[in-house]
């Protein structure tokens, strides 16, 4: 019950965040210029993304709710912050200005941030910090797909 109020906020906080990138993003991955790009022999069809995504924002919005439960300060809520903005802007930077070597920065920046609160703060909610693991996974694989895009265009 005591996780119940800050798990809401943060399901509704990251939601919104993968809401607010899709709008950014306009038509993007139906767009031509989307559809013409070399891709990775490894891109996982569309409807991939969206499971992946509802996944990692349940899992990780449940993480946040238990660390910042059980540890505040503003660090950490600037570290959140910081996060929440590097998701979204990489949709925008990616899709909507094909800015690919910035968004590729974005996710490589993105993918530190997680893995920092993977390993910074694990000793402080323990077996949770696993919950990361979608979060960590996808980055490693959407960062794989975004440099194979830069490389191979």
């Amino acid at each position: 019950m005591k996780l119940l109020k800050p798990l809401l906020l943060f399901l509704i906080i990251n939601f919104g965040g993968l809401a607010l990138g899709s709008w950014l993003m306009g038509n993007g991955p139906l767009s031509p210029w989307y559809t013409n790009l070399n891709q990775a022999p490894w891109t996982p069809p569309g409807w991939v993304f969206g499971v992946a995504w509802t996944i990692i924002m349940i899992c990780f919005s449940v993480y946040l709710a238990q660390l910042f439960s059980s540890y505040r300060s503003k660090k950490l809520t600037v570290i959140f912050c910081l996060q929440f903005v590097l998701n979204v802007i990489w949709n925008y930077l990616f899709f909507n200005q094909h800015l690919v070597l910035l968004a590729l920065v974005s996710i490589i920046a993105l993918t530190i941030v997680i893995f920092y609160f993977f390993l910074n703060y694990k000793k402080d909610i323990k077996s949770k910090s696993y919950l990361l693991l979608p979060y960590m996974i996808w980055l490693v694989i959407a960062t794989s797909l975004n440099a194979y895009i830069l490389i191979y265009n």
